[in-house]
């Protein structure tokens, strides 16, 4: 339900001028597309969580792939404190050639980091 009520306030709180700005995406530094756009709680909602920053829709999902909340809150609070750790090194690395709006699936690992 908040998803619904959040989706209609957004557009009218930001200025018309706000769709022409473009964002980018601080763990891949690629401009994110309107339609890839996903809001990452830095530290997540479970863990008491609030500000949130714009990422692509695939690194937002990898993040949540590859570690869990427990570390994001404790350790991975920060977009620079991510893309410091190898696993997502390497998933940079592959997504900077991808187009701006690439997307595929994201698997969950086998062995989530605490």
């Amino acid at each position: 339900m908040l998803g619904k009520i959040r989706k209609k306030l957004i557009p009218n709180y930001f200025s018309s001028d706000s769709s022409s700005v473009e964002l980018v995406c601080p763990i891949c530094e690629r401009k994110i597309p309107h339609s890839q756009k996903d809001a990452h709680h830095l530290v997540p909602k479970s863990k008491g969580g609030k500000t949130t920053q714009y990422l692509h829709r695939i690194c937002h999902r990898q993040i949540h792939a590859l570690f869990s909340e427990t570390r994001l809150a404790k350790q991975l609070n920060t977009a620079e404190a991510i893309k410091a750790e190898p696993e997502m090194q390497k998933f940079i690395d592959w997504v900077k050639s991808k187009p701006d709006d690439f997307y595929e699936r994201t698997s969950k690992s086998k062995m989530l980091k605490g």
